[in-house]
């Protein structure tokens, strides 16, 4: 059963909106580029426009995770970054 605890935060480094999740034994981060909240909105929005737009789009955020770790697609460092084909891949 995945988890997603209500954490999310603005990262940085990153350039994303980074949040939690758990899978049995797996727990990695997943990490939301601003480039799909900007293709979203269709301007660069600021880190905490991008942490409220992810809130009001929680859920699909959260499938695209889910996705990604039912397809094993996680990245080098065994985490998941989703990007703007993997909410496309939702509709």
């Amino acid at each position: 059963m995945f988890a997603f605890p209500d954490e999310a935060a603005w990262n940085e480094a990153e350039d994303a909106v980074e949040f939690p999740v758990r899978l049995g034994e797996y727990e990695g981060r997943v990490f939301v580029a601003r480039r799909v909240f900007h293709d979203m909105i269709g301007a660069r929005p600021a880190p905490e426009r991008c942490v409220e737009l992810f809130h009001l789009n929680r859920a699909a955020f959260e499938r695209a995770a889910e996705a990604k770790l039912r397809a094993r697609e996680l990245s080098a460092d065994a985490n998941i970054r989703i990007d703007g084909r993997d909410m496309r891949r939702l509709r």
